[in-house]
């Protein structure tokens, strides 16, 4: 009967010790815990646990569960693929078949739904209790990238859900603790665009136009995500008519725009238009932004005329 009181007593003063634990002592805890063993590494669940119990509604706890779930969901396996990129990224290894063919194997990023799930309802309840806070947005948005791979069909849905939020809401966005300005806001989103370009798939493609347009839904003057929809029709459908028209219209609000420029010139040189390229050249011969290409494109125009 005295042993069993004892431990009672010992369980009693466990969970008193927890609960005047502030907030802020878990999350002490969990940094220096995290920077010996990682995010997901031996005594972070335990740690998260007794933190969640404590403070179910604090969103640094949320943001670490998000973390420790997102991290364990994780393993990848080397894979053979018949192409010469994944996600953007060249092959991890590449070796000869017996008829001397490319045999291109890449690193695949494997998810356990379960735990990704529950890293997935950790954010999403944070969100619910700090709606402002961009940083809980962008990061399940780039949770939904890697764990989609070459379809980002749901990042891109959150992405353009996130627009509609930031322009018909017009939250007092933060980030890591401090104010977040609308420019952040914008690179957040050309970031993403970047991203579904570089994975390179039809699905991927389609969501770097869809971001570009829904952005210049609401900044119809915004000459980067021109850029990006006049992209898509240059690299990936391959109109270079609907691309120049873009460019055009780009180059009629910025004149001095780089990107517009230089792909105006490689269209107007693939399609043989030596009218056009030497417009184009004499624009880039003012506007590059190093002296070398801006000699480069004098060079070619002189060639021309």
């Amino acid at each position: 009967m005295r042993k069993i009181f004892l431990l009672l007593s010992l369980s009693a003063v466990c969970l008193l010790s927890y609960a005047q634990q502030s907030a802020q002592d878990f999350l002490q805890r969990y940094n220096t815990l995290t920077g010996r063993v990682g995010p997901d590494g031996v005594g972070v669940e335990t740690l998260l646990s007794n933190w969640e119990e404590a403070y179910p509604d604090d969103v640094e706890m949320l943001k670490a569960k998000w973390k420790y779930y997102f991290n364990k969901a994780q393993s990848t396996t080397l894979e053979m693929m018949d192409q010469e990129k994944y996600l953007g990224e060249a092959p991890t290894l590449s070796l000869k078949d017996s008829l001397g063919n490319d045999v291109n194997y890449f690193q695949k990023t494997v998810f356990d739904d379960e735990m990704f799930g529950q890293a997935t309802q950790a954010l999403e309840k944070a969100v619910k209790i700090d709606p402002d806070d961009l940083e809980l947005r962008l990061g399940k948005i780039t949770g939904l990238i890697i764990y989609e791979g070459e379809s980002p069909d749901m990042a891109s849905a959150a992405v353009r859900s996130l627009i509609d939020y930031n322009y018909l809401s017009k939250p007092a966005w933060t980030f890591a603790g401090e104010p977040a300005s609308q420019e952040d806001f914008e690179d957040a989103i050309q970031e993403y665009c970047y991203s579904f370009y570089q994975i390179g798939t039809p699905t991927s493609f389609e969501a770097f136009r869809e971001t570009a347009q829904k952005m210049i839904d609401y900044k119809c003057k915004n000459v980067v995500f021109q850029n990006d929809v006049a992209t898509y029709y240059q690299v990936y459908k391959n109109n270079n008519k609907e691309a120049l028209k873009r460019y055009d219209k780009v180059l009629k609000a910025a004149p001095d725009d780089y990107t517009a420029i230089k792909n105006s010139v490689l269209i107007a040189r693939k399609t043989g238009d030596k009218k056009k390229e030497k417009k184009y050249l004499a624009m880039l011969a003012k506007y590059a932004p190093t002296e070398t290409e801006r000699l480069q494109a004098q060079t070619r125009l002189s060639a021309l005329k």
